[in-house]
């Protein structure tokens, strides 16, 4: 039996025949599979928008599996409570310092590392990579005890300590993330042809030279990615947040969730309003930076 074929056309104007791939019943599973783990992901999702478009009034009255009672006062009312204006400045402050000095040293880090051929290369790459596999939950006392003893001046503090400043907060989320961003930018510095670092010393450019104007121009399919991934990780923190904050108008976006929920009740219909109003920017930068992710993803993948 024949595969089929389609008629493509190439670049002179040409018709070119390609071979379509035949479905096989290993390809139908796989498709079948494919197709229920993206409903599963997308289900919550679904759920939330669902139930945040939904009075409370209906669906206590007719259970959340119903159709009805259809209101956008949800939206309204969750921006209002949770004051998420100033909230989301909040998470602007943080996450775009974070973001911006994580990617920097470990750019930093990573071209010493795949630069120079030295005995403790391997070695520094390890404590960075480790890192990352120590839960946060095992350093929780001895950092609040630290933060609660640094003092720090009066105009970038309230408190006058690290403890319930911005700057804990970027600090430890910078700590938490530049052992990825190393692994990653490191395997992809090393992958740049030698060639280009001995061409520029041959014209003079200093070391700083080198990161600066040859290597990471290169790595800007990487550092796309990696900040389409830092930005969503850091967005969305909410551990350290809660334990490293104490006044409420500082608390990032995320954290602000909590004033949704009442001490004797919870109105789950509201918090999935504030939830869906917490995701938007996300979102947002996510599909501004689609092709940027995809590229720093896929580099490299077909080289033989």
């Amino acid at each position: 039996m024949s595969t089929a074929t389609v008629t493509r056309r190439t670049e002179g104007g040409a018709d070119a025949p390609t071979r379509r791939r035949k479905l096989t019943p290993l390809r139908i599973l796989l498709h079948g599979f494919l197709i229920v783990v993206s409903l599963a992901w997308l289900f919550p999702i679904a759920w939330a928008v669902l139930t945040s478009l939904r009075s409370y009034d209906y669906t206590a009255a007719n259970g959340y599996v119903s159709f009805g009672g259809w209101t956008f006062d949800n939206y309204v009312t969750a921006w209002r409570t949770a004051e998420f204006g100033q909230h989301f400045l909040n998470s602007v402050y943080i996450t775009v310092p974070a973001v911006l000095l994580t990617l920097f040293l470990a750019s930093c880090v990573a071209f010493v590392i795949a630069r120079f051929s030295w005995k403790l290369n391997l070695v520094l790459l390890g404590i960075f990579t480790a890192a990352n596999l120590l839960p946060q939950q095992a350093l929780l006392i001895p950092l609040f005890r630290l933060f609660t003893e640094v003092p720090l001046p009066e105009f970038m503090s309230d408190s006058e300590l690290l403890y319930d400043s911005y700057w804990g907060l970027i600090l430890i989320n910078v700590a938490f993330q530049c052992g990825f961003c190393v692994f990653v930018l490191s395997n992809y510095m090393k992958a740049l042809p030698r060639d280009l670092y001995e061409a520029a010393m041959v014209d003079g450019a200093s070391i700083w030279r080198q990161y600066w104007q040859v290597t990471m121009p290169l790595c800007r399919p990487a550092l796309a990615a990696l900040a389409t991934l830092e930005v969503t990780w850091i967005y969305n923190e909410f551990f350290w947040a809660t334990v490293l904050m104490r006044t409420g108008d500082k608390f990032p976006v995320t954290s602000s969730l909590n004033n949704l929920r009442g001490e004797f009740f919870t109105d789950n219909n509201l918090v999935s309003a504030g939830s869906v109003l917490v995701a938007i920017p996300t979102l947002v930068i996510f599909f501004m930076l689609q092709r940027h992710f995809v590229r720093g993803l896929t580099l490299g993948a077909s080289k033989g």
